[in-house]
């Protein structure tokens, strides 16, 4: 049976017309070639998905996922738990910040506002061909439903996984007010 492949291009799309609320501040590019760094975050990895990493405030073993065949050890971790929270934490940043920037109350309660990201390894290991998928689940209490969906908008512009992941990769996000 064939199977038709779709690919998508590596290269980022051209911005879309902006709307009208976000025409009065135009949408400014990071060249991240000539940017001045704010912050440089080093890992060193020894042993791949079944190692060890070391960072600057950071030690954490590595396993392979049972899924991938491998134990899964109990309280180690693989490079798709570590891309999911560091995207679930940087989104929530962005929430964060963006809502302070348009005048929008986020809640005070840490558990008020949560992120539950999962990211999935797609596609074919035998053939090296593979990628991945990332859901969000985004709770806050609080708010109207339109500073919400402002607040969701707002973070994706502004986060840099999120900048870094358009048009590579298929990010959807499940917001959920409370």
């Amino acid at each position: 049976m064939a199977s038709l492949r779709v690919f998508q291009p590596l290269t980022r799309h051209a911005p879309r017309a902006p709307s009208q609320a976000t025409r009065a501040a135009p949408r400014r590019f990071v060249n991240t070639d000539t940017a001045p760094m704010l912050y440089a975050a080093h890992a060193k990895v020894v042993g791949a998905r079944t190692g060890h990493v070391e960072g600057d405030d950071l030690v954490v073993d590595l396993t392979m996922a049972k899924a991938l065949g491998g134990k899964g050890d109990r309280g180690k971790t693989n490079p798709e738990e570590l891309f999911a929270a560091g995207y679930g934490a940087c989104f929530q940043s962005a929430m964060n910040a963006s809502a302070a920037s348009m005048g929008i109350q986020m809640p005070h309660k840490k558990e008020d506002s949560i992120v539950e990201t999962t990211v999935e390894l797609v596609g074919d290991m035998k053939a090296l061909d593979m990628n991945i998928r990332v859901s969000m689940k985004v709770s806050v209490k609080g708010l109207s439903q339109e500073d919400f969906d402002k607040v969701i908008a707002k973070a994706k512009e502004v986060c840099p996984y999120s900048k870094a992941t358009a048009g590579n990769i298929t990010t959807n996000i499940e917001a959920v007010l409370n």
